[in-house]
Order: structure tokens, then sequence, then C-alpha cells
């Protein structure tokens, strides 16, 4: 019995060690290029091209340009996708990426007031 409580722990072990030569195309695949925009009289970033992972969601998306931008607490921020819909705050990134991605990158625009949608 005790052989076979070992076994699977050892394959596991095997398991989440990823294979060395591919490693660098593994951490490319895990973050994805984010382009952000300002819309209307929201402050606009210096760097606009981020490098985020694919598994952040909206929302701390959203909480990180508010952080950036030094904005109030009362002040709202609304994120939309190719200038057309607001994603869930749950919505994860690489989602959005797959599916409205261009060019290897996911263009959000960000500003304080409703603009679309």
């Amino acid at each position: 019995m005790s052989d076979s409580a070992e076994s699977p722990t050892e394959t596991q072990k095997e398991e989440t060690q990823p294979p060395p030569d591919d490693s660098a195309t593994n951490d490319d695949k895990k973050k994805i290029d984010v382009l952000l925009k300002a819309v209307g009289d929201t402050p606009i970033m210096k760097t606009k091209k981020w490098t985020v992972d694919k598994g952040r969601t909206v929302q701390s998306l959203a909480q990180f340009i508010t952080r950036f931008l030094k904005l109030d607490a009362s002040e709202q921020l609304f994120i939309y996708v190719n200038q057309s819909f607001a994603p869930s705050p749950d919505q994860e990134v690489g989602v959005l990426f797959d599916c409205f991605g261009s060019d290897g990158k996911l263009v959000l625009h960000y500003c304080k007031s409703q603009a679309w949608g």
C-alpha cells in the first residue's frame, strides 16, 4: 500500500516541472499585451502598452489603473473593449484577448464616465 501511495506523488512532481527547452515559450503564453487608451477627460497614462497575466480579471486591471492614475475613491472607472462594450468585472483578460485581440494585443479604453454600451 505504501508503494501505491507514493507513486501518484512522484507522478505529480514530474508533471509540475516544465521542460527546460519550452520554458521561454510557456512564459510568453501566460502573458498578453494590453494597450490602454484614455477616453474623454480621463488622465492619459504615459505608458500605454502593458504586459499582464492572462488570468488577471478586468476588476483587478481597473483597480490598477485607478491606483496608477491616483483617482479618488469616489470616482468610477469604466473599461471598454474595442470601443464597443464593457466586459464583466470577473471576466479574465486572457479570454477577452482570445476573442477580441488583434495584432497580438488587446485594446482597452478606460474613462471616468460612461461612453459606450
